[in-house]
């Protein structure tokens, strides 16, 4: 298991990039994105953290399942917490902090950021996503958002890395369109899938 120090370290070196999200891309989001990599200047700014904490000798992270909700495009999805860039917001990181309390219940005084991985574009919502790499440094004591967060879910990264936990699904989304052998983790029974998972193989690739 790599250290703190060795996992920052890893992140302020040049980033694995386009190439390791990829390979958790559906095929059409991968040609599109082979073919257009930039996002258009409209587009909203959100954030999201990877959020590792230590249980029995291995790091673990956090996801939630978003609660089903017919005005919110992500509705039902397992993701990392976070969620929109808000004019009030000092900065990016202070964005990703906020969200992380405001959905799993942990205080910023709690969470170190550690660096940033690749942001991505997601077209179906228009947001650049920019993700962040934290480390809990309390105990982990989460909390669920009333109304916005279902459940939460702290496999281990390991989990990601064991090939029995990859697998391709058809998946029905957002209003009802049917997308084929879409690639995702498994955690406990649902599938990790889209922008969290391309981030997650970053994240893998980094680790080594």
């Amino acid at each position: 298991m790599l250290s703190i120090d060795e996992i920052r370290y890893r992140l302020s070196q040049p980033l694995p990039g386009l190439d390791a999200q990829l390979r958790m891309a559906f095929s059409q989001r991968a040609i599109a994105l082979q073919q257009n990599p930039y996002h258009p200047g409209n587009a909203r700014i959100a954030c999201v953290t990877l959020l590792l904490w230590q249980n029995d000798s291995d790091w673990h992270t956090v996801l939630i399942q978003r609660t089903a909700n017919p005005l919110d495009r992500h509705s039902g999805q397992v993701s990392f917490p976070g969620g929109k860039h808000d004019q009030g917001d000092e900065s990016l990181t202070h964005t990703a902090l906020r969200e992380a309390e405001e959905e799993i219940g942990i205080p910023p005084s709690q969470l170190e950021i550690l660096g940033a991985l690749t942001d991505l574009y997601i077209p179906v919502s228009n947001f650049i996503v920019h993700p962040f790499v934290g480390v809990l440094t309390g105990p982990p004591q989460f909390s669920a958002q009333p109304g916005e967060v279902d459940s939460i879910l702290t496999p281990s990264i390991q989990h990601f890395q064991q090939a029995e936990n990859k697998d391709f699904k058809e998946l029905v989304v957002g209003t009802g369109i049917l997308l084929k052998d879409v690639p995702c983790y498994l955690v406990e029974g649902r599938a990790v899938w889209g922008a969290t998972a391309m981030i997650m193989s970053e994240f893998l690739e980094i680790l080594g």
